[in-house]
Formats: C-alpha cells, structure tokens, sequence
C-alpha cells in the first residue's frame, strides 16, 4: 500500500519528484512556473516555495533567482556522504526512528516529572548555544541526550536497547541536518515544541511534534521518505 503525504507540501514534493523521475520533467528542464504549479497543485506559494526548496536540497533541482527552477537529476542525493551505508540506510535509520520515538514520545507525556522539564530546559538553551556557535559535535551530542532522555522516561527497556545499541547511528544521523547551515536552529525551535507538549502531559501532540521533527530533519539531511497520514 502506497504511503499517503502527510501535508500538501509533502504531496508537491511527491508529484513533482514523480514527473521528474518518470521525465515529464527532463534533466536540464525549466519547471513550469510557479504561479502556474501553485495552480495546477492547488497549493499556495509559500507551501510550493518549500516543496521546491525540499527538491533543491535533494539535489533534484537548481533554483536560480530571477532566471527559474531547473531540473538537476532524476536521483535524490545528499551533499554529505552517510558513513554507516554499510549498517543502515539513511532513509532507513529516520523512518526507524520516525516510528519508534514517536511511540516513546507519547508514553514520556504520560510519565515526564518536574525535574525532567528543568532537564530539558537546559538542554534545548544549551543546545541553542551550540548550534548559533556552530559547535556541531556539542549539538550532536545535546541533541542525542534529548532524545534519549524522552526514551529514558517512556520506560520501555527493549526500544531504549535498541536505539542505544545504534548511538553512533543516531548520533549521525542528528549531525546530517545541521549542513543546512541557513536551517540549524531549525532543530532547537523543533525540540522546543517536543517540550511544550511534554510539559502539557499531552501524548498525542508530542507524538505529532516528534515525528515531525524527524521528518524535517531528515529533508535537511537530504532525504525525504512519505509519512502515514494519521
């Protein structure tokens, strides 16, 4: 069965790599112009502008201001090479996480204490820090701690092995989105909203912000994966 795109962006993203992969859109193409695909897509501006901003960073096409959207490849590509290929795909290792931490998100909400939000606080100010200083290493690692911290309080020991099992993975796959240099703090204004819906204690929206933040990042890093409609 066919995953259906979570957000109209999402599914632009799908119909526009699905033209150029089936060469409607050749390589060295002009793409239709925006106005036009907005139209045709039934979309708005912006919600296409990051459809094709996706696409860019894929490696699929080349934005050039003033002059249009070119097709670059019919094969999505990261800039950065993935070091652990021979273990686990990237793809791969973000639609694992997609899926077992937003498990693990929803049963924090319903365990998470006092203590742990001061806990959280600090790290997602210090992860601020380090990302606004370009220290990647220390957002990599300020970044692995948050999530495990949330592992830590669903209490599910089996997941908890396996993603611990996996911390160079993980770790890794924290560091890929960070390359999008005009995009870093992406990840700390993300994890702020994993905490608010933490601290509210609502399992729901935390699942929600969690997995969407593992999907964003995983187009900062260069990859795109359809995720299920809920």
């Amino acid at each position: 069965m066919k995953n259906v795109p979570h957000t109209v962006t999402d599914a632009a993203i799908a119909t526009i790599r699905e033209r150029i992969e089936g060469g409607a859109y050749p390589v060295g193409s002009l793409l239709p112009a925006q106005r036009q695909l907005s139209e045709e897509m039934d979309i708005s501006r912006a919600s296409l502008r990051e459809a094709l901003s996706t696409l860019e960073a894929l490696g699929m096409l080349t934005i050039r201001p003033g002059k249009g959207v070119y097709v670059q490849s019919t094969k999505a590509s990261s800039a950065h090479p993935w070091r652990f290929a021979d273990q686990s795909s990237l793809p791969d290792t973000y639609q694992m996480r997609f899926a077992l931490e937003g498990f693990v998100a929803r049963m924090a909400a319903l365990a998470i204490g006092d203590d742990d939000v001061v806990w959280f606080e600090d790290n997602i100010a210090a992860l601020q820090v380090a990302l606004t200083n370009g220290d990647l290493d220390d957002a990599a690692q300020l970044d692995f701690d948050f999530h495990m911290r949330i592992v830590a309080i669903a209490g599910n020991a089996a997941i908890e092995s396996i993603l611990r099992s996996s911390a160079d993975i993980m770790k890794e796959s924290q560091r890929m989105p960070f390359y999008r240099r005009e995009l870093v703090l992406s990840t700390y204004h993300e994890h702020r909203e994993i905490l608010d819906a933490l601290k509210a204690r609502n399992p729901h929206a935390a699942g929600l912000a969690i997995e969407k933040h593992i999907a964003n990042a995983a187009q900062r890093a260069g990859v795109y994966f359809p995720t299920p409609q809920v």
